[in-house]
């Protein structure tokens, strides 16, 4: 285990250090220990890390396989990938660029024995692993309704992502826990013995393998003299002792991130693990890049405003050599209708004005939100794309597609046995697949050594026995044939053979037509698959550890000129134009949720700060007084968020054609028999009076001021308000 000797010539310093920042290059050029950049939004951190990637090998004389580059996504691996080949004009394939989920599969293909795996094993995407949690639970005769497989799923997650195995799990009397820990060790027992690995666990084992083995660790130690990682903020726990791992021997540990962008706390992220990585690693250096290189002075100035409210920060400012810009745009709207057409509106002109509609994003905090905007949009043949809509690798035929060649590479993988045993249809029912789990189980073996010998000893019906063994035929058929074909041949010859095609093709519609495209589409995605030979890994297998890896990144569709429409979390890294942030309003942004539990304010304020800087040009921000969601009309108020930034950035908009007391005569009323200083009373909030109104009809807007609640802000249509 050697690691590689190969220098790179060494790289001309002047143009490597010329378009960096004096902050920028001060972290480049850093010398050896830990350091800790805390990189603003639009602050330039990937062009940070290339060149100190191209710094240690082009100049310090390091070789590219003593660095290991951390990122939290396939595509910001490859970007980083792309950006030092360039730089140093030397192929890096060797090179350990990769997430943690993607390195730490790398490290247990290579150590798969000392790791305790077979050598085929195969890894569970998030609904692989739903899936056989719900066979589990079948297993332990526990009912859904009472123990939901997402429940299960949470705490086997949670737990892994902690570092406890199931007989690590801290003592309790409560009888909920105790039912999950048992859950948690048959899902344990199910996986060892199928030979498949969750996300989690991939991250877990290979945390392990490096703990309790001396030689390795002091291995990839020596190997890998500096360690840098991306996104440090959204790491967890395990993923933190994974790193430590790596970096104990010597303490060159690189970590780039910004804790006022930690917003995943509810996936596990610790944003502890970057306020305190000074005190774990003594002797730290802090560089802050506070440059922002994307957004207009008048948007970074209020997000500074709105983030300062958070306690216990690292605390940067950011700023701009670039223009101030327009102000920020703030639209109060009757209903979360009259908003949505008001942002359709702003769209239309946007585009009218020349810019693409793909430049605009309309954010939001719930994505019950979109379905209003959406509606909104089609009636304006706006052309949209909800972005993070199902990938390619989790479409329900993809996936089916992608069992049959996991059977392939490995007969014992039983979520795929499942999925596809039956799938197209065979005659195999639901009573020979319990016969065969209840097998399984008792003999703990897999369900294909259990459908061997079920079959061998004649213990299942004539018609049940003739289909279980022409499934089985049929995998082994399809590995042998296609031994000794290329990738894109394999995948071919698998969805001829197994009848997945001609299944689809007898559905009805566009969707069916659509699936067939896409199982076509696998093949294509087979043949332009880049397999790196150094990995060690057969084609198919790397093949099959991409899909599982990039199922969750990625977009659905190839990509075209639409307005984008996404949750705020899913925008973090992405940047627009025109931004819109809709629902600033109590309760929905910052979430009612947030307001119950210690630490999930200051998460939303962070979410908040998220959202803005996603603009480079226009930020336009917006709340409704009413709001139907789930089927509820909610009478709210403005965000709080809203009140915390500086009036004289902010220039409040009203639609085209509203009608204020101001300008309206008294017969313009909103509702006969109201007038101003008239009693009214409404069901919730009782008596009050009539101070203000403006506009007619049922969108008329109404100010009273309430004995018990105080002002408010009511719409006619909607208040329903009986005149005293």
């Amino acid at each position: 285990m050697q690691a590689g000797n190969d220098i790179i010539a060494s790289v001309d310093v002047t143009p490597l250090l010329a378009d960096l920042n004096p902050a920028q290059r001060e972290a480049v050029t850093a010398g050896p220990g830990p350091l800790l950049v805390l990189a603003g939004a639009g602050s330039g951190k990937t062009r940070v890390l290339t060149h100190r990637v191209a710094w240690l090998v082009g100049v310090e004389g390091l070789s590219p396989h003593a660095i290991l580059a951390v990122t939290f996504t396939n595509k910001a691996a490859a970007e980083m990938r792309t950006r030092i080949e360039r730089m140093l004009q030397h192929p890096v394939s060797g090179m350990w660029i990769g997430t943690f989920h993607g390195l730490s599969h790398r490290l247990l293909r290579a150590h798969w024995k000392e790791a305790g795996l077979p050598q085929g094993f195969q890894i569970l995407d998030a609904e692989d692993q739903h899936r056989l949690i719900r066979r589990v639970l079948k297993g332990l005769n526990l009912d859904e309704g009472y123990w939901p497989p997402k429940q299960a799923q949470w705490f086997i997650n949670g737990h892994k992502e902690e570092g406890r195995r199931p007989q690590q799990l801290p003592p309790t009397a409560d009888p909920t826990q105790q039912q999950l820990a048992r859950v948690y060790q048959a899902y344990e027992d199910t996986c060892q013995r199928s030979g498949v690995v969750d996300f989690a666990e991939l991250l877990l084992r290979a945390y392990e393998l490096l703990r309790d083995n001396e030689p390795l660790r002091t291995h990839y130690q020596g190997r890998f003299r500096h360690v840098l990682v991306d996104e440090f903020q959204d790491t967890n726990r395990i993923q933190y002792r994974w790193l430590e791992q790596f970096a104990a021997a010597h303490g060159n540990l690189f970590v780039v991130g910004d804790d006022d962008q930690s917003i995943y706390g509810w996936r596990g992220a610790r944003v502890e693990n970057i306020l305190r990585f000074d005190r774990d690693h003594p002797g730290t250096r802090t560089i802050r890049l506070e440059q922002n290189y994307r957004s207009t002075g008048t948007i970074l100035k209020a997000a500074n405003h709105v983030i300062a409210h958070n306690s216990g920060r690292l605390g940067k400012e950011l700023w701009t050599a670039g223009a101030e810009g327009e102000p920020i745009l703030l639209y109060s709207a009757y209903t979360d209708l009259d908003e949505a057409r008001f942002v359709v509106s702003r769209i239309e002109a946007w585009v009218a004005q020349g810019h693409p509609r793909a430049s605009t994003a309309v954010l939001y905090r719930s994505n019950a939100q979109s379905r209003v905007i959406e509606e909104q949009l089609i009636q304006a043949g706006v052309p949209y794309r909800v972005y993070g809509g199902l990938r390619f690798f989790e479409r329900q035929e993809i996936k089916d597609a992608l069992a049959y060649l996991r059977l392939m590479a490995s007969r014992h993988d039983d979520p795929s046995f499942e999925r596809v045993c039956n799938q197209p249809t065979r005659g195999l029912g639901t009573k020979t697949l319990d016969t065969l789990r209840e097998h399984a189980k008792s003999g703990n073996v897999s369900l294909w050594e259990s459908a061997q010998k079920l079959l061998a000893e004649n213990q299942l019906p004539a018609r049940a026995a003739t289909a279980l063994k022409g499934f089985l035929d049929l995998i082994e058929r399809l590995a042998n044939e296609t031994k000794g074909f290329v990738l894109a041949e394999q995948v071919e010859h698998m969805l001829s053979l197994s009848g997945l095609i001609e299944h689809y093709k007898k559905e009805k519609g566009e969707k069916a037509e659509s699936r067939v495209e896409n199982l076509e589409e696998l093949i294509s995605a087979a043949r332009g698959f880049e397999h790196d030979e150094a990995d060690g890994f057969d084609p198919l297998a790397a093949f099959l550890a991409h899909a599982a890896l990039e199922a969750g990144e990625g977009e659905a569709d190839a990509w075209e000129d639409c307005v984008q429409l996404m949750s705020l979390h899913s925008a973090k890294g992405l940047e627009f134009p025109l931004v819109f942030l809709t629902g600033l309003e109590e309760g929905l942004f910052p979430h009612q949720h947030s307001l119950q539990e210690p630490g999930r304010l200051e998460e939303e304020r962070r979410l908040c700060y998220v959202g803005m800087t996603r603009a480079r040009e226009q930020l336009v921000l917006s709340h409704a007084e009413v709001r139907r969601l789930h089927g509820q009309e909610h009478y709210t108020s403005p965000s709080r968020f809203l009140g915390e930034m500086p009036d004289d950035l902010i220039q409040e908009v009203r639609a085209a054609g509203t009608v204020t007391r101001s300008t309206a005569p008294e017969s313009g009323a909103p509702a006969a028999g109201m007038r101003l200083g008239g009693r009214v009373r409404h069901e919730t909030f009782g008596e009050g009076v009539v101070l203000h109104y403006e506009g007619q009809g049922p969108q008329a807007r109404v100010q009273v001021n309430f004995e018990s609640v105080g002002t408010k802000w009511l719409v006619v249509g909607y208040a329903r308000l009986q005149t005293l």
